[in-house]
């Protein structure tokens, strides 16, 4: 699967996409217990299916049930779409986007996140990034 296909997905296809990945596997029963906003039981099985068809699922049976997982690491999914974030509303800028991040009061970032963030700075100075 092209990780760039992950940002030509609908706004639902992303939602059930987040479950599988959080769960690591889901079943249609799983995508209805956790979308925000339910669907039909044929509706999460058409999207799963699609997702499918979409190169984004594979599926596996246990008894009767069919169990999903994503085609892709979610880690690799996930920088795909961060780039993606990056060009789209940040011109491509990391300082513009965590400056945003750190001005932004909800942010969660405690004290040990803040130490880890400078680490992670700092060995990337280190291996001359």
């Amino acid at each position: 699967m092209a990780e760039s296909a992950y940002q030509n997905l609908s706004r639902r296809e992303r939602q059930i996409m987040a479950i599988v990945f959080a769960r690591g596997e889901a079943s249609v029963a799983d995508v209805m217990d956790d979308l925000p906003d339910p669907l039909s039981r044929s509706a999460v099985r058409t999207f799963l299916r699609i997702l499918e068809q979409k190169g984004q699922l594979k599926h596996r049976k246990r008894g009767r049930k069919l169990f999903y997982q994503p085609t892709a690491a979610r880690r690799r999914v996930g920088r795909s779409a961060f780039r993606h974030v990056l060009e789209t509303f940040f011109g491509g800028s990391l300082e513009s986007a965590v400056a945003a991040y750190l001005s932004d009061t909800r942010s969660p970032l405690g004290a040990d996140e803040l130490k880890k963030l400078g680490d992670l700075i700092n060995e990337a100075k280190r291996r001359g990034r």
